[in-house]
């Protein structure tokens, strides 16, 4: 057999003669800046949350990107309240569709509550065992984080003496309502001089950034606005939240959204590209909800894509991680792009 049997031609390829996965290197010392970027020579999730940095950075950067934030899960309670209200404090935030929890566990913080880290005392009990002693001392459990209940009515007479009475009989939508709410918030965390910060209602409030909570039923403060509609001519009219919401995606240049989990949060910030004649030129995904299921919360985005609701060139990127650490991660190295 010649040498010549043994040449095989190289195969005429597109891609894969360029760019290799490199090794990530890590060091004490290393700046945020410095770590995503060795996760960008990466693979597999890490290369998804480089470029969901590197996407989230391109949208902050750009004076004509309408952003609309979708903020889904116990994320005030996780310690995620901070970075959420800065972004919206600074001009990265155009829009906010969230829970009612997430502004009621909020507002908790801005009138004084804390939420806590648990104990090890636990470990001898079963999780039952364990819930059923958390039920005896009204302490409220959300996964690792603990609430007493004494905070809950502490904000329910906070929405009956500072916002309530200031609305009155009114017909409100949804976006008028949370707008009392963070200037109420703001108002009696500066009075009382708490020590936390007034959080995301009132940062969205002082900024002029409308916050939509399109299922406020589902939440303490849902129920609260629905107890107070009973004896009252106040009521929340849902469909008057449509209108600002869809023009503002309607009259932008460019758009992007930021998904943190599902829902939805999710659903109401992809479906405003549904009446527009465009759709998203970018869009972020942090989510730990499989998409083979075939539920809304865990959709691809290019699923949305064929939905309309996402450019055909859009730059897109799907995380599926929990949020609560990619979050932080996203937002730290986009600012660093975009700054």
């Amino acid at each position: 057999m010649s040498d010549d049997d043994h040449d095989h031609p190289e195969p005429d390829r597109e891609e894969f003669h360029h760019d290799p996965v490199e090794h990530a290197s890590v060091s004490a010392g290393m700046s945020v800046a410095d770590l995503v970027g060795e996760y960008g020579k990466a693979g597999i999730g890490a290369a998804d949350l480089s470029e969901a940095i590197d996407v989230t950075g391109e949208m902050f950067a750009s004076d004509e990107t309408t952003v609309f934030l979708g903020l889904a899960g116990a994320m005030v309670p996780a310690g995620m309240r901070q970075i959420v209200a800065d972004l919206i404090r600074d001009g990265y935030v155009d829009a906010l569709v969230t829970t009612g929890a997430n502004l009621t566990h909020d507002s908790i913080e801005a009138i004084g509550g804390k939420h806590h880290h648990g104990t090890a005392e636990h470990d001898e009990l079963s999780e039952r065992e364990f819930d059923e002693r958390l039920r005896d001392e009204e302490v409220d459990r959300i996964y690792n984080v603990y609430l007493p209940q004494e905070h809950f009515a502490l904000f329910e007479n906070h929405l009956r003496e500072e916002v309530f009475d200031e609305i009155g009989e009114d017909v409100v939508s949804i976006a008028d309502f949370t707008r009392e709410l963070g200037r109420a918030n703001a108002a009696v965390n500066d009075r009382e001089d708490i020590d936390e910060d007034a959080g995301i209602a009132a940062a969205a409030y002082a900024n002029d950034v409308p916050v939509y909570v399109p299922a406020i039923q589902d939440s303490v403060l849902g129920l609260q606005a629905w107890l107070r509609s009973q004896v009252t001519g106040f009521s929340l009219d849902a469909l008057k939240d449509m209108s600002p919401l869809n023009d503002l995606a309607y009259e932008a240049e460019s758009t992007g959204a930021i998904v943190v989990g599902g829902g939805v949060p999710k659903n109401y910030v992809l479906q405003t590209m549904l009446v527009t004649p465009d759709a998203y030129d970018y869009a972020v995904q942090l989510t730990m909800d499989p998409p083979q299921t075939g539920g809304l919360s865990g959709a691809t985005l290019d699923e949305a894509r064929s939905w309309g609701k996402l450019k055909k060139d859009a730059r897109n990127v799907s995380v599926y991680a929990d949020a609560t650490i990619t979050l932080p991660l996203v937002v730290a190295g986009a600012l660093d792009e975009a700054e």
